[in-house]
């Protein structure tokens, strides 16, 4: 894992790609590498950090140039030994053992045709000295990060978005519907960029410079593809053999030249990973987090400590805790500015304090339970919609009754929250919605009208295109499972817009590489062709999961309360970053700006303090985009112009 960053034909590109590397160290603290070569009537450059994780010799450094060809490459090919053999069987001289000179040669043999063969995570650009193109291409899941932008015939590209910003001198424009869409989601959706100008290439895409000035584009790999090739594996009564793929996905994950680490948070996910992982490597450590006791009590946390200890003890494995306890004052905008756009997810945080904790003790590599969540419909909001559509049936006036009764109900007093009145709130907010539009409010965190009326009202046609095109991508399947529909819509927004990308960031952050074996395109496949009636069954999510893993864990930790892999916001935010919420609210560039209104974000902090409605995580988010946009429109002179 690695950063990369180029520029084609663009102007002082050389000096330009220097400073796209150098913004990258952090990703790469163990190497860079520079590339230069003529083309058309410009030049290209290619530039590299390198985080050392196969092939620690310098046969692995990059950019790798080799016979014409030469690539910058940013990820791990888990099946890169079968495609080794299959090169090796037609000829080819392998000079080192590295996954990147795996890449470069089946690209040299299959062109863009190699890209729907490759099995792992991926962003890497290549560019051909004969053609004098340049080709760009990103993981069928968008595990891998890849921003660009484009100005006339050139073209500049990075791993990370502020590597950007900061080699364009400034000049790109904060773009208004990305922060909408931020607003609604607490991320900025893969679909969007935060700034102008910039775009993230898709999950599963190409993209080719021509030295003439044309540019070509291609898919080689979509999800709705792939779930309705499920969708006829699961109709033919065909069910994969689930338990044999995740553990395959994990024995690949743990290649490495490096030691390999799990995080393990006591839940479902990580403990079946962690128990896989320590059948290949005995004694493998695994680094898990807990909260300062008031924290937890006052955020009503469950204790997932002792499940991860049990876990440990029960293989081996060697557990190092962490006490989140942060000073979140100097870690939000340290965080906000390796984020590279408004994310609002705390669990940010937690990635970046194990990982860091990790590399202290010289570990490179962490495997996570990532997107198990997301495939086999593991969260709260996925049983919540299924029996959303139970309580339609109720009649409508004993519905108007309940929701005015939990209306009234606290969610929390001055010595503890309320977690199962939130819920409840939170379910009835959207049980009588039809279903895209119920999905979407499940877990996002503002209906149209709320939107509407915190954000400038020159911003109202930006909000209802946020709108839309959450439906359209959620609606953009011939499925005819309700379950599975969700399941395709998180790992096509979800997932790739916030989980994975926290995760990136946020351990890149750490100079640490995050492996998601859940997110592997054979457990997707797998994932796609599991009915949703065996994904959710009664009230248990990730049904078909925990049957697989029965075989390996304790049954207590398989069927135990779902864990939380967050952090205690509502106690944060009423202690240690109350002054700093005033300060936003009253004085900060948000408001100031025009972005959004001083009174509607005033009644969401008189609610959220007289615990009648949680609006924590609400506010959370609003700090991290004050904090983002303060650095996105000052010392970097980037526009502070808002219009849409």
């Amino acid at each position: 894992m690695c950063g990369i960053a180029g520029t084609y034909r663009w102007p002082d590109g050389k000096v330009v790609t220097d400073l796209l590397t150098e913004t990258l160290a952090h990703r790469g603290p163990d190497g860079a590498g520079r590339y230069s070569h003529p083309v058309g009537d410009g030049e290209v450059h290619l530039g590299h950090r390198r985080l050392a994780i196969v092939d620690l010799s310098g046969t692995g450094a990059q950019p790798m140039v080799s016979d014409g060809l030469v690539l910058t490459y940013n990820g791990e090919l888990y099946n890169a030994p079968e495609l080794r053999a299959e090169l090796a069987a037609t000829g080819v001289r392998f000079r080192g053992t590295s996954d990147t000179e795996v890449l470069l040669e089946a690209w040299r043999r299959w062109g863009t045709d190699c890209l729907p063969r490759l099995r792992g995570m991926f962003a890497f650009g290549v560019f051909d000295e004969r053609t004098g193109e340049l080709v760009l291409a990103r993981d069928q899941l968008g595990i891998k990060p890849l921003f660009l932008v484009r100005r006339g015939e050139g073209l500049v590209f990075a791993s990370e978005l502020k590597a950007l910003a900061a080699a364009t001198g400034g000049s790109l424009e904060v773009d208004p519907a990305a922060l909408v869409a931020s607003l609604l989601y607490y991320w900025v959706p893969d679909s969007r960029c935060a700034f102008r100008e910039a775009e993230k290439l898709p999950p599963g895409s190409w993209l080719r410079c021509r030295p003439d000035g044309r540019v070509d584009r291609g898919r080689f790999w979509h999800l709705r593809d792939v779930a309705a090739e499920g969708r006829e594996r699961a109709l033919s009564g065909e069910l994969p053999d689930l338990a044999a793929i995740v553990e395959e996905s994990t024995r690949r994950h743990l290649l490495s030249d490096v030691p390999v680490a799990t995080f393990l948070s006591g839940g479902l996910d990580s403990s079946y990973l962690t128990a896989l992982a320590a059948r290949d490597r005995p004694g493998i450590s695994a680094y898990t987090i807990g909260f300062r006791a008031e924290d937890a009590r006052f955020e009503a946390m469950p204790d997932d400590l002792r499940y991860a200890r049990q876990v440990a003890e029960r293989f081996g494995v060697d557990l190092h805790e962490i006490e989140i306890a942060p000073d979140v004052l100097d870690l939000l905008p340290r965080m906000t500015y390796h984020l590279d756009e408004p994310i609002g997810d705390p669990a940010a945080i937690n990635t970046f304090l194990i990982c860091s904790a990790a590399r202290e003790a010289g570990v490179k590599v962490m495997l996570s339970g990532m997107g198990a969540d997301e495939l086999f419909a593991g969260y709260r909001k996925h049983l919540a919609n299924r029996l959303a559509l139970r309580y339609q049936r109720v009649p409508r006036p004993l519905r108007r009754g309940l929701s005015a009764a939990v209306d009234r109900l606290p969610v929390a007093t001055a010595s503890r929250g309320f977690r199962s009145v939130r819920f409840a709130k939170r379910f009835l907010s959207f049980a009588d919605l039809p279903e895209e539009t119920a999905f979407r409010r499940s877990y996002t965190m503002y209906d149209r009208d709320e939107l509407l009326a915190l954000v400038d009202p020159d911003l109202a046609q930006a909000v209802e295109d946020v709108l839309t095109e959450h439906a359209d991508i959620y609606q953009d399947n011939e499925l005819d499972d309700f379950v599975n529909r969700m399941c395709l819509g998180d790992a096509r927004m979800f997932l790739p817009g916030l989980n994975l990308a926290y995760t990136d960031r946020s351990s890149m952050a750490a100079s640490t590489e995050v492996r998601v074996p859940y997110v592997d395109v054979e457990v997707v496949r797998a994932a796609f062709a599991v009915p949703g009636d065996r994904k959710i069954v009664g009230r248990q999510g990730k049904a078909v999961l925990k049957e697989a893993a029965a075989s390996v864990l304790p049954r207590e930790i398989v069927y135990r309360p779902k864990g939380l892999f967050s952090a205690p916001l509502r106690a944060w935010m009423s202690r240690d970053l109350a002054p700093l919420v005033r300060e936003v609210v009253h004085d900060g560039v948000l408001v100031g700006s025009g972005l959004l209104r001083r009174d509607a974000l005033a009644r969401m902090v008189a609610a959220d303090a007289a615990g009648q409605q949680d609006y924590s995580k609400h506010l959370w988010h609003v700090l991290t985009l004050e904090y983002w946009y303060r650095g996105a429109t000052s010392g970097s002179g980037h526009s502070a112009r808002l219009t849409a």
